[in-house]
């Protein structure tokens, strides 16, 4: 019987359940209360992931499944990330329309995503960006009773929660392990070995890199995707485009940059490129006016 640790939202049970699914033994899911479930406001990914690590540490779950793009760089002492599965889209899409460029002047784009929200705004100055809060049936909920005119939220989580978007936006650069599930155990441990997905792991590692070169945290505006290119074997895929972005939260300013080349390395060489040319400066800026 493995134990796996998960928090008790609609979107992580669901993920949860798809790893206990393809895992080859007897299964238990866990419900764990994280800090960010009962509201916290600590500005960094550990109120999504700690309770679930501390779980993991005094033995009461075997494994934790998280959303690849809310664990932070750093994890508990002792615990690793031992299993990135196949990744769904990590796009992020767009219900209540087919596109951004389809909305009118004024519209009104729900996003509870800074990132996001950032992204929008260097896109589209002319439309409004409001805060959309509460899980996704809510959100999807509140656009349909006219709250907003849009709602952007990641293609993954609609998907697994048996949702389809209106559209995907490509012009968007997705947050670091978006659309990738991340299965945290005691470091060591080979009881999630049969779900690793080696071009997954690859990306996510690649994205992941480039965000903790960077410095980034919870209030800075930065996108990472990394993607394998070439006709690699899925199980070498070494080579990877990897595209990134940082931004200001009003969208005013921002930074891209686009890097081909082997996964070890290539995340610190695309930071490399950004602080090169004044990303530290934009992610400064962006961390106070969040802060303010």
């Amino acid at each position: 019987m493995i134990r796996i640790g998960t928090r008790g939202s609609t979107l992580a049970l669901a993920q949860a359940a798809w790893v206990a699914e393809r895992l080859p033994v007897e299964t238990e899911l866990v419900k764990i209360t994280t800090a960010g479930d009962r509201g916290a406001e600590q500005a960094d990914k550990s109120r999504w992931v700690a309770g679930l690590e501390r779980a993991l540490l005094d033995d009461e779950v075997d494994v934790a499944v998280h959303s690849a793009k809310d664990v932070p760089a750093e994890l508990a002492e002792g615990l690793a990330l031992v299993a990135i599965p196949e990744r769904e889209d990590p796009r992020d899409g767009i219900c209540g329309a087919p596109s951004l460029a389809s909305l009118p002047a004024g519209a009104r784009v729900g996003t509870s995503s800074l990132r996001r929200a950032a992204q929008i705004r260097a896109a589209r100055g002319d439309v409004e960006v409001i805060a959309a809060h509460g899980n996704v049936d809510t959100r999807l909920r509140k656009l349909a009773g006219g709250e907003y005119d849009a709602l952007v939220l990641a293609v993954a989580g609609l998907r697994r929660l048996g949702h389809q978007p209106d559209g995907v936006l490509d012009e968007l650069v997705p947050a670091a392990g978006q659309g990738a599930l991340a299965v945290e155990a005691r470091a060591g441990s080979s009881l999630a070995s049969a779900l690793v997905d080696l071009r997954a792991t690859a990306c996510v590692s690649a994205e992941r890199e480039l965000t903790h070169a960077l410095g980034a945290s919870c209030n800075t505006p930065v996108g990472a995707h990394a993607r394998p290119i070439g006709r690699s074997h899925p199980a070498r895929a070494t080579e990877l485009e990897l595209t990134a972005w940082v931004g200001l939260p009003d969208g005013s300013e921002w930074i891209s940059d686009r890097l081909t080349g082997p996964a070890p390395g290539l995340g610190a060489a695309v930071a490399e490129r950004l602080l090169s040319v004044g990303a530290a400066d934009l992610l400064a800026r962006a961390e106070r006016e969040v802060r303010v």
